[in-house]
């Protein structure tokens, strides 16, 4: 099982689209790796509360995401610094250079009046994403470790060259006796 050493680790750096969409509606798939994360706003409703809490750098905040889902979803880059740059340009936070060249995030006046505004989305988000990385949440990390490591070998076998008729008969009977087992467990 070559090239799973990534997943085997439980860091799975999930992608969705502006980062939004947390615990949305059932077959909701916000980007590569399964459902979504944050819903519409969420993330920036994090992210401001988070630097409400204390200043920080992009890394930082995406260690901190990290941190309080227990390590089972790790926001890419791609999605918080664009997200990050949304609350500068909307007047929510200011950046100021710091040591090496990176930027640390501090709220603003602005930024304070809109989460106090959207407190109550704030706090259910936050509650939320307590729930989602307490241990106990249905979701044992081998499993969901497991997960990962199925859906990268399915993408990676899918991603080369097409399937000859023998190869996806093959493919589909894999993945029906997986299902199959898996519904057969008490």
């Amino acid at each position: 099982m070559r090239d799973f050493q990534h997943f085997r680790h439980g860091h799975h750096h999930g992608h969705a689209p502006h980062g939004e969409g947390f615990g949305g509606a059932p077959g909701d798939r916000g980007g590569r790796g399964g459902g979504r994360v944050f819903g519409h706003g969420g993330l920036r409703l994090v992210l401001l509360q988070l630097i409400a809490d204390k200043p920080s750098h992009g890394y930082e905040l995406i260690k901190a995401i990290e941190e309080r889902l227990n390590g089972a979803y790790s926001p890419s880059p791609g999605v918080i610094y664009p997200t990050l740059t949304l609350l500068e340009d909307l007047g929510y936070t200011t950046v100021a250079e710091s040591t090496g060249g990176r930027k640390l995030y501090s709220i603003t006046d602005a930024g304070h009046e809109f989460l106090a505004a959207n407190r109550a989305a704030a706090d259910a988000m936050l509650a939320r994403m307590n729930v989602a990385g307490s241990p106990g949440n249905g979701r044992p990390p081998q499993v969901v470790r497991a997960l990962e490591n199925f859906k990268l070998a399915v993408r990676m076998r899918l991603g080369r060259a097409p399937l000859t008729e023998a190869q996806a008969n093959a493919f589909a009977a894999v993945l029906d006796s997986a299902a199959q087992s898996i519904e057969r467990l008490q």
